[in-house]
């Protein structure tokens, strides 16, 4: 029993001594509080670096959209003047129709 009370009272003295109150270390908190403040720069920097990649796609985006836009207008555009111009043939060949139907006819 005497052996089991040793252990027991060396257990609480070791106990007392690990929730004994200590001053910090000289220089703890400027260490500490450096370290976070590089800690939020560095977190800063890949912010940063992650907002311009995002900047960057959507310009690209923007950029290829417009793009496309142009191609598809210029699509537009030409099939437009593809049809003016096959409207053209058309009045064109009526109208040499005509004119040969009229030489034939001697008029």
């Amino acid at each position: 029993m005497e052996h089991d009370e040793r252990e027991l009272q060396e257990f609480e003295r070791k106990l007392r001594m690990a929730i004994a109150r200590r001053e910090a270390p000289l220089g703890l908190k400027s260490r500490v509080l450096a370290k976070a403040r590089e800690r939020r720069q560095a977190q800063r920097g890949r912010l940063w670096i992650w907002q311009r990649v995002a900047a960057t796609l959507v310009v690209a985006a923007v950029l290829g959209g417009f793009a496309e836009y142009r191609h598809i207008e210029e699509i537009r555009k030409g099939e437009a003047a593809r049809e003016q111009v096959l409207t053209a043939l058309r009045i064109t060949s009526r109208t040499m129709g005509r004119v040969q139907e009229r030489l034939a006819d001697g008029r």
